[in-house]
């Protein structure tokens, strides 16, 4: 009930709200204005009809615009208030129903009041010492006002008053203007300073002259003239080219020693009147003398500064043009060009199930809320607050214990909650995150079907365009669809036991981004050891899938190819970091947009770059077969290749710490898990436990590292796999499939052996291969005591000589000799 509170009086006003509020107050104040008007003219008429007791006769009629309650509002505010102010009331009634109302700001209110507030005061003193004998002008509040002034002050005290408060009044709201007036008022003050300074030097200068005139009468028409420009060229133009940052502070009068020309510092003044904050006395001094050397100081720097601005305006320009030129004429690239008219699967090819909706059945969860809050008091634990939330397969009981409560305590009678529901599939998740309360998932007694009609339609995964790779994988327990990005992932691990809906979960994925990604933009690497689970993506192969050169199958069921496709992909990574490189961008996203906008040259080998998701149906069966070779491609992949677009989506019946190595785990932050058998399959997967209770048919646990997420995953089945892939495969594709990077695995490293020149261990190996019946290079690494580069050229020396058979992959090489004396007689044949 507090939190109901609190959220209630923090809500704001709705726009009808309001728009109701604005109208309320502009109506008011237009009733009010027009009652103070009305009483302005007819104030004398209507004096009498004050009283209360007149509202309600009939017998008494007032001659006011709005009857007998306009003038009741227009006595009390203008006749006994504070006369043609209280017009200020009503106009801020109008201002603020606009503001609030409509959404229009005509003057700031905050600004309107405090002028309002000082005329409130001012302007009814005024009127009554002006017009003494209008008593609707100032009203009874300003004239008993003003009589109290004028037994504090007088007349004449009162009439200081309003003068030195009206120029404060000015001053405070009114301060750009006085300062410029000041500003003004200062430069003249300073110029005539100046005009006065010069006028005493000249006098000064005169009276020297008159000293010589009768010795040197020719020297006073030309020494006048060279000391003023001694002057102004050594000590003028330093001071002012020394210092241009102090343009507009610039004091003149600072040397009245100094002796200045009239004319040239009047030019000057008038042209820091003109330009202001943004004149260059550096320019403005040497632009008045006449001689040849200021002139050349002018035009030197104007060349320099001339020069270095064009300079710069050319790069930008030609960067500039040769960037957009492209993009003007041809528009951005679009990869989808290739495939223009490539539709989407519709979202009716998805089936729809009748019992999708979920029914609350309130007779269940009274029966699972007494039986929760009985086991827990058998033990003692008091339950403060409960709560039910209703999934499509699970609910979620959330209790608030009684202070004072263990949740450890809580934790330990999992079995026994579950004994006392008789259910199967009871997990305590204490605490909830960011809830502060202790859960209890309880599976329902009639499951939901969460169909990939309903989560593919949701708007959530219909209208997020910012994630690259949506995938839409189910159901919350709250019933909201759960869609994810791939792409900040990176890498994807599943595990679940046979039948648990491991597969219905990578169709769910591969589903979600064909429904949303174009042929143009993703690639799929589909690696399926069963060979039955991922045929029927066969059909989209010129669309959406990628392979090697040589292979005749885009779905990978060939160990060996595995191997070299997943090489390959190491090799396609290191190309397109290259690209990374060359293009100075960090990842895919940045590189395709430079290359969009066609800042990329394809004749250096740039292309635009499709995602590239790599799906293992089967991850242990890969391990068991080939090891080392695929787990150390995958690990590498998996630690690189989440910057250039090339995802990995691994599956596995076997969670195991064999399949799931401490390298795999670490590059596979992202963990889903269906049920498995036992808590350590649990904690291998998702490092904590939780998927040994979970209860099937596509209820899974979803984990990023930092909370577990449980998700009753999206049912599609193989019609509906079926009905995309037949629909995206009629229309027009790629004329093949992507083809990725060549590799050359180690099966032709045996080609062209010379026998001649054998290993000097060469017929101790034989021997030990023919004794152990297993030819392998680890056994002659460990009993021969060699570094694996020999051993194996000796293993490919062998398989020339014909005693072991061809390479295949991690399994051992068959041993072609099953007896030491046709051993013997081969090797004496070689020699």
């Amino acid at each position: 009930m507090k939190k109901q509170a609190k959220k209630k009086t923090t809500t704001t006003p709705s726009k009808q709200t309001k728009l109701i509020l604005g109208i309320i107050l502009i109506g008011i104040g237009i009733f009010l204005f027009i009652s103070f008007f009305s009483f302005m003219m007819n104030w004398k008429v209507d004096q009498s009809q004050l009283q209360l007791s007149n509202l309600f006769n009939k017998d008494i009629i007032a001659q006011n615009a709005l009857g007998k309650v306009g003038n009741f509002f227009g006595q009390w505010f203008v006749g006994l208030g504070i006369g043609i102010t209280a017009f200020l009331f009503p106009i801020l009634l109008i201002l603020a129903g606009i503001r609030i109302g409509f959404n229009i700001k005509l003057v700031s209110l905050k600004k309107y009041f405090a002028h309002s507030v000082f005329f409130l005061f001012w302007l009814p003193v005024l009127l009554a010492l002006i017009v003494p004998t209008q008593y609707a002008l100032y009203g009874v509040t300003g004239f008993e006002f003003t009589e109290t002034l004028k037994s504090m002050l007088g007349v004449i005290g009162i009439a200081i008053l309003l003068f030195i408060s009206i120029i404060i009044y000015g001053v405070v709201s009114f301060k750009p203007v006085f300062e410029l007036f000041s500003t003004k008022f200062i430069q003249s003050s300073k110029e005539k300073l100046n005009n006065l300074q010069e006028t005493l030097q000249n006098e000064s200068l005169d009276e020297e002259t008159q000293e010589k005139e009768e010795t040197l009468p020719t020297e006073k028409n030309t020494s006048k003239p060279l000391a003023q420009e001694t002057i102004t060229d050594e000590e003028m133009e330093p001071t002012l080219v020394q210092k241009p940052q102090e343009v507009q502070t610039v004091d003149l009068s600072s040397s009245p020693e100094e002796p200045q020309e009239p004319e040239y510092l009047d030019d000057l003044l008038e042209s820091i009147d003109l330009k202001e904050d943004t004149i260059d006395l550096s320019t403005d001094n040497t632009s008045k003398p006449t001689s040849s050397s200021p002139s050349m100081e002018i035009e030197t720097p104007k060349e320099e500064v001339s020069m270095s601005v064009e300079t710069v305006k050319e790069e930008v320009t030609i960067e500039k043009n040769l960037a957009n030129q492209l993009v003007s004429e041809y528009g951005e690239y679009d990869p989808t060009l290739d495939l223009s008219k490539y539709q989407f699967p519709t979202i009716d090819m998805l089936k729809r199930y009748d019992n999708e909706d979920i029914m609350i059945d309130q007779n269940e969860l009274e029966a699972n809320k007494n039986k929760i809050v009985e086991t827990l008091s058998n033990y003692k634990i008091a339950i403060a607050k409960i709560k039910a939330t209703v999934g499509p397969t699970i609910t979620l009981y959330e209790i608030v214990p009684e202070a004072g409560v263990r949740i450890s305590k809580i934790k330990n009678l999992e079995d026994d909650i579950a004994l006392s529901l008789s259910a199967l599939g009871i997990r305590i998740i204490a605490p909830i995150p960011g809830k502060g309360t202790i859960g209890i998932e309880v599976p329902n007694k009639n499951a939901r079907i969460v169909s990939m009609h309903s989560v593919i339609a949701s708007e959530k995964f219909q209208n997020d365009k910012k994630m690259a790779l949506p995938v839409a994988f189910g159901k919350t327990i709250s019933n909201e669809t759960f869609v994810v990005d791939l792409a900040k992932m990176p890498h994807l691990l599943m595990a679940g036991a046979t039948g648990q809906g491991k597969s219905v979960g990578l169709n769910a994925i591969l589903a979600s981004l064909l429904y949303k990604k174009h042929p143009s933009e993703l690639k799929f690497v589909l690696v399926d050891p069963k060979k039955v689970e991922l045929t029927l993506y066969s059909k989209i192969e010129r669309h959406y899938l990628a392979k090697l050169p040589d292979s005749e199958e885009a779905i990978i069921t060939d160990n060996t190819k595995v191997i070299n496709t997943l090489n390959s992909l190491c090799i396609e990574m290191d190309n397109r970091y290259e690209l990374l490189k060359n293009a100075m961008v960090r990842n895919i996203i940045e590189y395709n947009e430079k290359f969009k906008q066609r800042k990329l040259n394809p004749a250096d080998g740039h292309r635009f770059l499709p995602y590239i998701v790599l799906v293992v149906d089967e991850f242990a069966d890969l391990i068991m077969t080939a090891g080392k070779e695929v787990e150390t491609p995958v690990a590498r992949l998996a630690q690189l290749a989440r910057a250039i677009g090339i995802h990995l989506i691994v599956a596995t019946q076997r969670p195991s710490v064999n399949v799931i190595t401490g390298i795999i785990k670490a590059n596979f932050p992202a963990r889903v898990a269906f049920r498995v058998t036992s808590k350590i399959d649990s904690r291998t997967i998702l490092d904590a436990g939780g998927a040994d209770q979970l209860i099937g048919r596509g209820d899974m646990l979803y984990s990023t590292g930092n909370e577990l997420v449980r998700l009753q995953c999206a049912f599609v089945d193989t019609p509906e796999v079926e009905e995309i892939c037949d629909f995206i495969g009629n229309q027009k594709g790629y004329p093949n499939a992507l083809l990725l990077p060549e590799y050359v695995g180690e099966e032709s490293s045996a080609v062209d052996v010379d026998l001649d020149d054998r290993d000097k261990l060469f017929e101790d190996a034989a021997r030990l291969i023919v004794m152990a019946q297993q030819g392998s290079a680890s056994l002659l690494q460990r009993k021969l005591k060699l570094g694996y580069n020999r051993a194996g050229r000796i293993i490919d020396q062998l398989e020339a000589a014909g005693i072991v058979g061809q390479f295949e992959g991690s399994k051992a090489r068959q041993v072609l000799i099953q007896d030491e004396n046709s051993l013997e007689q081969l090797l004496d044949s070689l020699k």
